[in-house]
């Protein structure tokens, strides 16, 4: 289950970094409520999957990844950043990178 918590924490990190778009610098207050709310959402998720089952840094770096990945993910689909093959090359390989960190955690 802690991996499922993990991962709902990076959602919840993609859906911070939206919402931080819309903010305009914290003036727009339905999305800095949604930016709030994505945030603590986030990091109670986080906490929750390395309490006692995901060690911390692996946690911390699967976490970090996820939101990384979506975040680029929907810059390439909504917003008009470059889809290019190298920075899909990249995504692909930090992809790697979280699953490899998955199977080597010893959970």
């Amino acid at each position: 289950m802690a991996w499922v918590y993990l991962f709902l924490g990076g959602v919840f990190e993609v859906g911070f970094t939206t919402c931080l778009r819309f903010t305009d610098g914290f003036r727009n207050i339905p999305w800095t409520i949604a930016f709030g709310i994505c945030i603590v959402l986030s990091m109670v998720f986080l906490e929750v999957a390395t309490r006692n089952s995901i060690p911390l840094g692996t946690g911390y770096a699967i976490w970090t990844g996820i939101g990384a990945l979506g975040t680029v993910a929907i810059g390439m689909m909504f917003f008009g950043e470059a889809a290019t093959f190298v920075r899909i090359f990249f995504v692909l390989g930090l992809v790697a990178c979280i699953a490899g960190l998955k199977l080597t955690s010893g959970h």
